[in-house]
């Protein structure tokens, strides 16, 4: 892993009236690390990714990848540079195939429209990289059934493969075990590690034993400020954080 920030982030902030749900927040992402965001619930998590992948505008600071300002970047632009994020809501297309959806998903890294589906399912190229892309994930044998017919787990583990289809530098991971049981997200933890040597993550969760079983370094929000960064280890064992948000469980 080589020690170059291909995310930086510095001095941000939003505030959404009196609320500060990010407070000059700087943090960095090294290349070729799985980098863990953990908070209690309103730690302003989800609305740094949005910030990320340009949901929403700061209101101040600066957001760097791979040294490029991209602060007033366009959010359509931003997966184009290997910036990409995966939903915390399932966002698929139901009607579809897995095939189909993977495949829609690597023609808009294309440039193309969605309009075009015709053409995806006579793209040989296409489908064979769809195909491959679902195989990462544990889904070739799912790759002909609807999307809505697939559990909520395997639609979850559908969404990541849209996202890695558009071969992302930094891959934003907003709660991937959402409403998975522990078999699960057992299994998705075996994927995201079999990915880290390819992928860079920045990854939001709220299973503390997926985040320390995956986590090169932990940075810790709350009420919108980074108060811990650190090893899995080391953030454990960290009194503030211990108090702030890992509470008796972790302690226990």
């Amino acid at each position: 892993m080589t020690e170059r920030p291909l995310l930086d982030v510095i001095g941000l902030s939003k505030a959404f009236g009196a609320l500060k749900a990010t407070d000059d927040l700087s943090l960095d992402v090294v290349e070729g690390e799985i980098h863990a965001l953990i908070g209690p619930n309103g730690a302003g998590k989800t609305t740094l990714i949005n910030q990320l992948s340009g949901e929403i505008a700061p209101d101040s600071g600066r957001i760097l990848f791979d040294g490029e300002d991209i602060t007033a970047m366009r959010i359509h632009e931003r997966p184009h540079r290997g910036l990409v994020r995966s939903f915390q809501i399932t966002s698929i297309f139901p009607d579809f195939t897995a095939l189909e959806n993977v495949a829609l998903s690597a023609q808009s890294r294309a440039g193309h429209s969605f309009r075009f589906f015709a053409p995806v399912a006579r793209d040989r190229a296409l489908n064979e990289t769809a195909a491959e892309t679902l195989a990462s994930v544990g889904l070739a044998d799912q790759a002909t059934r609807p999307a809505h017919a697939l559990s909520h787990g395997q639609q979850r583990r559908l969404e990541l493969a849209m996202a890695l289809v558009l071969k992302p530098r930094l891959l934003l991971l907003d709660e991937p075990m959402a409403g998975m049981g522990p078999e699960e997200s057992a299994f998705v933890v075996d994927v995201l590690s079999t990915l880290r040597d390819s992928v860079t993550m920045l990854l939001i969760e709220h299973d503390m034993d997926a985040v320390f079983a995956l986590a090169d370094r932990v940075t810790v929000l709350v009420y919108g400020r980074a108060i811990a960064t650190g090893k899995p280890e080391d953030i454990r064992s960290d009194p503030a954080v211990r108090e702030a948000y890992l509470g008796e469980e972790e302690a226990a």
